[in-house]
């Protein structure tokens, strides 16, 4: 009898877009099934109830249709992508050694703002950043992944500035840099995650980056807003050596 693959060779990925992989193969997978995997890892670590899974992924089809949607969704995996789930006739849930880049993502997330140990001694560093980079299934528009993906910028956002901070005590300044402009590329009009990239500009005694920074995320929160950065933050450039923002 053909035997599956073992649970801990199958990945699935839902940070800057959407795969499963097995062993070393990437599976090809229908939309349909790709938002049943989903939405079940990004539901609980536990069991997620079949009619929950149906009525939010079908809300606007009558509850048998949502059902047969379902069962054709799961129908539709390969063998091979079955080893992602356990399916039972009243729930669906990852099966136990699924990996998932996003539930790593968030434990990283949570451990850089516990604070009881700094990112040199947690072995924090590029790689972190980099994990902590990328959004949650871009260009997926239904509510449910857009409220996970706005509560995942903002955990990712607070995680890359105080990776910035800590950088930047420990003389760190390129990864200070780095983190900065994860944190703006996230949240490019949140003023604190600008202040950090500043911040890190000036350390290593970059005042024209600064500056620029500055300058761009001005311009930028003008047109989008109308509004103006915080005196503050203009403080923190005019009072540089070598920066003059107006």
């Amino acid at each position: 009898m053909e035997r599956g693959p073992a649970p801990s060779a199958v990945r699935l990925s839902l940070l800057g877009g959407f795969s499963l992989t097995v062993g070393d193969e990437p599976l090809s997978v229908p939309p349909s099934s790709e938002r049943v995997l989903a939405f079940v890892a990004l539901s609980c670590n536990g069991a997620v109830p079949r009619a929950l899974v149906a009525g939010t992924l079908w809300p606007d089809r009558p509850e048998h249709c949502a059902f047969a949607n379902l069962r054709s969704a799961l129908s539709r995996l390969q063998h091979s992508g079955r080893a992602a789930l356990d399916v039972t006739n009243a729930t669906v849930r990852l099966a136990r050694d699924v990996g998932v880049d996003f539930h790593r993502a968030r434990s990283l997330a949570h451990l850089v703002l516990d604070g009881r140990t700094a990112a040199a001694d947690a072995g924090l560093g590029a790689a972190t950043v980099l994990a902590l980079s990328a959004d949650l299934l871009p260009g997926w528009y239904e509510d449910w992944v857009l409220l996970e993906a706005d509560s995942w910028r903002d955990l990712r956002t607070h995680a890359l500035e105080r990776l910035s901070a800590e950088f930047l005590a420990a003389g760190r300044f390129a990864e200070a840099v780095t983190a900065a402009h994860a944190a703006v590329c996230a949240a490019p009009l949140r003023a604190s995650s600008q202040a950090s990239l500043i911040r890190a500009h000036l350390a290593e005694g970059n005042t024209s980056d600064a500056a620029q920074s500055f300058e761009r995320y001005e311009r930028r929160l003008r047109a989008e807003t109308g509004l103006r950065p915080a005196p503050r933050l203009r403080r923190l450039v005019r009072e540089s050596p070598g920066s003059r923002p107006r």
